[in-house]
């Protein structure tokens, strides 16, 4: 288990992290969603110790990570977004290197070291210079000097940039895998990642939490992300305020590029299409096509930091009325 409770880190003036709090439950892959410069690795940072918050508390494993530093990182195996490897060091010469590190007695190392090669599909290379392998084996090779010591929580920074699609499946694979034996913590900006691998969500904007969840409960927050999409036949004169009128409707928005096309923009609290048939059927009209569209993640990310920052950047001009009142 992970949990963080009002981490924040500042740099002179700037704050760069604000009061961050989540709850990591033991078993699941938790993701941290933000755009670039939103503050995911500095909070990345703090929780694995590489960072101390300016205030705020982590908690590892049941370890305060400022109070019982050793017990606490012991837990964790960390995956940088730029992995620090020894490029002309072999394979297996790298990974018995970090076992020692680590504190690994000889016998334990050698089985550690057998397992993580194996479960990160490291064999033909293992014997391999690091220098020579692909930035997709290397990410591997990081990943296998990561769960060495097999702690309970495995955190990872970005760790698909780079790579391409083939690469990124495979370690999108591994990491589902790894996920199924302890407790993930997955820092990304790619939201396909964060819907494929993850069963709960933070997402991270300007420095500040905005939002946290399943993904289905993030739909619940970001209302007025979902779509029904229907197309009526000779496009009836009143149908746009009559769909108007639908309870639950946030909007209507016709599809210039079709006639008779509406998309219809709700919280997606209440299934409309009972509606919208009762409608068609009480006024005559010919329904030609009736699709739900549920809120992507995508579309969840963007109306929530977009949100985010018509709020954050109202808070200033509200300040500066109030100084001049």
């Amino acid at each position: 288990m992970i949990e963080a409770q009002s981490l924040e880190r500042r740099y002179g003036d700037f704050t760069a992290v604000r009061d961050v709090s989540f709850l990591v439950p033991d078993g699941q892959i938790m993701g941290i969603l933000g755009p670039n410069g939103a503050g995911k690795t500095t909070t990345i940072r703090m929780i694995t110790g590489f960072l101390p918050p300016t205030s705020g508390r982590v908690t590892v494993a049941g370890h305060d990570l400022f109070r019982e530093p050793s017990k606490a990182r012991r837990e964790i195996g960390y995956l940088p977004e730029n992995v620090a490897l020894y490029p002309e060091m072999r394979v297996h010469e790298y990974l018995a290197y970090r076992a020692r590190l680590e504190g690994l007695a000889r016998g334990v190392a050698r089985q550690a070291i057998g397992g993580a090669v194996e479960r990160c599909l490291l064999r033909e290379v293992e014997n391999q210079i690091i220098g020579t392998l692909s930035k997709g084996y290397r990410q591997r090779v990081g990943l296998a000097a990561a769960i060495l010591h097999r702690p309970k929580v495995l955190v990872l920074d970005e760790p698909t940039v780079g790579l391409d699609p083939k690469q990124i499946i495979a370690i999108r694979e591994l990491i589902r895998e790894l996920g199924e034996q302890r407790t993930l913590l997955l820092s990304t900006h790619i939201l396909p990642e964060v819907e494929q691998l993850c069963s709960r969500v933070v997402i991270i904007d300007r420095g500040r939490l905005i939002a946290e969840g399943t993904p289905e409960e993030l739909r619940q927050q970001a209302k007025g992300a979902s779509r029904l999409f229907l197309t009526l036949k000779d496009d009836p004169a009143e149908a746009a305020e009559i769909l108007g009128r639908l309870a639950g409707v946030a909007k209507v928005e016709l599809d210039e590029t079709e006639s008779g096309r509406y998309h219809l923009v709700h919280d997606g609290t209440v299934d409309l299409r009972e509606a919208v048939f009762r409608a068609a059927v009480e006024r005559g009209w010919v329904l030609l096509e009736l699709a739900e569209k549920k809120a992507s993640l995508e579309d969840i990310f963007v109306r929530l930091t977009t949100a985010d920052a018509v709020v954050t950047s109202a808070v200033p001009e509200a300040a500066s009325q109030e100084a001049a009142a």
